[in-house]
């Protein structure tokens, strides 16, 4: 089993940013693929970015905004958000991927989540 344990949620205003962390440990063996999904308040869980052996992959409204990266020798992936808007607000979650997949709508493993709130 992988555990993914997240951090660096809070409250924020408008235009601001923010950084989460998520770092996996376990059995991890091989490569997985991690990344971020979040769900708003009465909405389904989306996803956000993801960084997979094929590359990364957004989804439209972070564009140009949110940023992943990851160490791999620390099994950490970040997510850095920039000009966040009330919208952005949700809960976020860390998410990887079954060894070296990269499809995003099969999670193998999810984290607990953290709370983004951004304020107008």
């Amino acid at each position: 089993q992988v555990q993914l344990v997240e951090s660096g949620g809070g409250l924020v205003q408008a235009g601001g940013s923010l950084r989460l962390s998520c770092a996996a440990s376990g059995r991890i063996s091989g490569y997985y693929a991690m990344g971020w999904f979040r769900q708003a308040p009465g909405k389904e869980r989306e996803f956000v970015i993801g960084i997979s052996w094929t590359g990364t992959k957004y989804t439209d409204s972070v564009k140009g905004r949110f940023t992943a990266s990851r160490d791999n020798a620390k099994n950490t992936v970040y997510l850095q958000m920039n000009s966040l808007k009330p919208e952005d607000t949700a809960v976020y979650y860390c998410a990887a991927l079954a060894p070296y997949s990269s499809n995003w709508s099969d999670v193998r493993y999810w984290g607990k989540g953290t709370l983004v709130t951004v304020s107008s």
